[in-house]
C-alpha cells in the first residue's frame, strides 16, 4: 500500500496529523462551515460586508464547479473580500488523519477526523473509463452491530451532520476537478460507516445537495441498509430516483439474526414485505446485497433458498466476497463458488454480479482504518508512557513496533 494522496502532497502514518482545507488563514477563530451556507444567507452576509451580490455566484463556482479550498486562490475577488470570508468561514470541517492508496487498483481511503475528534472514512475507487466512485459514511460508528463488519464491532458514537456528509463527496469531487488526468466523480454509495436510514433527515439533505450543487444524477446515488422496515418505506415516498440496496446475507431468520441483530427487530419477512412495497411504488428495483461468507452463505442448497425467496421480484443481488476483519472469523468464498452461486440465482431469473473487491491490499472495508490507525495510536502512546524507576529517575520505555 502507497501512504499518499494521488491529488495532495504525501500523507503517512502520523500521530497528531492533521489536513484541513482552507486553514491557512483564520487559524484559532471560530468560523462558519462555507458547506453548511445557503446562497440566501451567502448574499445576506455580502450585503452587511457592502459588497455586489453577483459575488455570490462568483463564490459557488470557485468552491463547487472548480473546486478551489482556499478563498485565498479566488483572483477575481478583492483581496479585502477575501480576507474577510477566511476570518468568517472555512471551507470544510474535515482533517484528514491518514490516508492509504492501493497499488493494486488506485482506491483512495482516509480516515477523516471530525471537530470532536471521532474518526470517519470514505473510500473514492477509480475505474478504467475514467469514472470514480465515492463509498461515504452516515454516521461515526454503528449501532446496528453486525457481525462481519469492522464498524459494527466498534459500536456507535453519533450522528454526522448534512454538512459533514456532504463534504465527503465535495471534497473528492473538487480534487478531481483539479487534476490535469480526465477522471469525474460519477457515482457515490453510502456504504461507509453507520446506517445510513438511522440518520434519514441528514442523509436526505445531504443527498439533494450532492445532485443540486455537484450535478450527481439520482440514479448515480444508491443508500444502503440493514433493513430498517419503518424508513424503507419512508424511503418509497420520497420523490427522488435515489437507489435501495438492502443487506440481506441469510434466507433464515435465525442465521440472520446471528449475523444482523437488527433481524431480531424486523425479520425477513417484514423486511421484504417493505421492498415489495418499495419496488410497486417508486417502479425501481431493489438491490440485495449479499457477503459471501465461505461454509456460511455460499452454498447451491443457499443459493436455491434465496433463489425461491426472491423469484418475481424487481430486484438484483450483488454478492460480495467477505472482507476479512479482525473481530469476525469468517473467509471469503472462492472464486469457483461465487460464479456456481450467481448461475443458481439466474435460474430464478434473478440478476446477480459479483462485487469487484476494491483496495483489497489497503483494507477498504468499512470501519478497517479507523480500527487500525486507533490500534496503532495506542502501541505509540505505551511507547511514550514515562515509568518511575525505584531510585524515583526517568525512563521511557522502549518504543514497540506495530504488528
Amino acid at each position: 500500500m502507497l501512504h499518499r494522496s494521488l491529488f495532495q502532497k504525501p500523507i503517512i502514518w502520523s500521530r497528531g496529523l492533521s489536513v484541513c482545507a482552507n486553514t491557512a488563514q483564520g487559524a484559532g477563530l471560530h468560523r462558519e462551515n462555507f458547506y453548511g451556507v445557503s446562497k440566501d444567507d451567502l448574499i445576506n452576509k455580502l450585503k452587511q460586508w457592502n459588497q455586489p451580490i453577483f459575488r455570490a455566484d462568483q463564490l459557488r463556482s470557485w468552491i463547487y464547479d472548480k473546486g478551489v479550498t482556499s478563498f485565498e486562490l479566488m483572483q477575481d475577488l478583492p483581496k479585502s473580500l477575501r480576507t474577510q470570508l477566511a476570518e468568517a468561514y472555512s471551507i470544510g470541517t474535515l482533517s484528514v488523519k491518514s490516508e492509504l492508496v492501493s497499488q493494486k487498483d488506485g482506491t483512495i481511503k482516509r480516515a477523516y477526523e471530525l471537530p470532536d475528534k471521532q474518526i470517519i472514512e470514505s473510500v473514492l475507487m477509480p475505474y478504467e473509463d475514467g469514472r470514480y466512485t465515492a463509498c461515504i459514511s452516515s454516521q461515526a460508528g454503528c449501532a446496528m452491530g453486525c457481525t462481519f463488519c469492522a464498524t459494527g464491532q466498534m459500536g456507535f458514537f453519533r450522528q454526522l451532520t448534512s454538512d459533514e456528509i456532504f463534504e465527503q463527496v465535495q471534497r473528492f469531487s473538487a480534487e478531481l476537478r483539479v487534476r490535469k488526468e480526465p477522471g469525474r466523480l460519477s457515482n457515490v454509495v453510502f456504504m461507509g460507516m453507520g446506517e445510513p436510514l438511522a440518520n434519514y433527515k441528514n442523509v436526505m439533505e445531504a443527498v439533494r445537495r450532492i445532485i443540486a450543487e455537484l450535478g450527481i444524477g439520482a440514479r448515480h446515488i444508491t443508500i444502503s441498509t440493514v433493513g430498517l422496515v419503518p424508513r424503507i418505506k419512508k424511503f418509497a415516498e420520497e420523490d427522488i430516483q435515489v437507489g435501495l440496496a438492502v443487506s440481506l446475507h441469510q434466507t433464515q431468520d435465525a442465521a440472520r439474526s446471528a449475523l444482523m441483530p437488527v433481524n431480531m427487530r424486523y425479520n425477513i419477512a417484514e423486511l421484504l414485505r417493505a421492498c415489495k412495497d418499495y419496488t410497486h411504488k417508486t417502479k425501481r428495483r431493489v438491490t440485495f446485497e449479499w457477503a459471501l461468507i465461505r461454509d456460511q452463505t455460499d452454498s447451491s442448497d443457499t443459493a436455491h433458498e434465496l433463489g425461491k425467496l426472491l423469484q418475481g421480484m424487481l430486484c438484483h443481488v450483488n454478492v460480495i466476497p467477505l472482507n476479512p476483519t479482525a473481530g469476525f472469523a469468517g473467509k471469503p468464498t472462492p472464486k469457483a463458488d461465487v460464479s456456481n452461486f450467481c448461475s443458481i440465482l439466474g435460474r430464478y431469473g434473478i440478476s446477480c454480479t459479483p462485487r469487484v473487491r476494491r483496495g483489497i491490499d489497503i483494507d477498504a472495508g468499512c470501519g478497517q482504518l479507523r480500527a487500525d490507525l486507533l490500534k496503532r495510536e495506542s502501541l505509540q502512546n505505551q511507547a511514550k508512557e514515562i515509568h518511575v524507576e525505584a531510585n524515583g529517575s526517568f525512563k521511557t520505555r522502549k518504543p514497540i513496533e506495530p504488528s
